[in-house]
């Protein structure tokens, strides 16, 4: 049987130069958020609020066991430890799939190795849906991840 699937593209944003960094993660969508998405079927929560993208600095693997990124920025995402709001549609052409884009900009220089769907804005909180891990992609103050998500849900598992 199939299950969800969870793709993360990234590009780079300085100035007017965007790099695109292509498919950097797929796979590790969390036991929590599959439970989240369990309880918004039972109308106990709200699946629309799965749009907050986190970054992070941690090494740590991905696991299914996750429940937050390994070390999520606070002071150096642009507006301080308040994660971006994610557009939220369907890929284009293909309404089985999920998707959730947000441009993350940041404060200070870092080097982002992971990033994640929460259910919160502020950094350290809320359920997390899926951790992706991938190679470092080093930010200037200013510079900024444009982050597309997406989740899919093949059909005839």
């Amino acid at each position: 049987a199939l299950g969800v699937i969870g793709h993360l593209w990234l590009a780079k944003v300085s100035g007017d130069e965007r790099t695109d960094l292509g498919l950097v993660s797929c796979r590790v969508v969390t036991t929590s958020g599959v439970n989240y998405i369990v309880d918004a079927f039972q109308n106990l929560t709200e699946l629309e609020n799965m749009k907050y993208h986190a970054i992070g600095t941690g090494t740590g693997a991905e696991s299914i066991s996750n429940t937050s990124l390994g070390t999520e920025l606070t002071s150096q995402y642009s507006t301080a430890n308040t994660r971006v709001t994610g557009t939220l549609g369907e890929q284009s052409g293909n309404a089985n799939v999920f998707e959730s884009t947000a441009t993350i900009t940041v404060s200070a220089a870092v080097a982002i190795t992971e990033h994640g769907i929460f259910s919160t804005p502020g950094s350290g909180s809320g359920v997390l849906l899926d951790r992706s891990m991938f190679a470092a992609v080093n930010l200037a103050s200013g510079e900024s991840l444009q982050a597309t998500y997406s989740l899919t849900f093949p059909a005839g598992g």
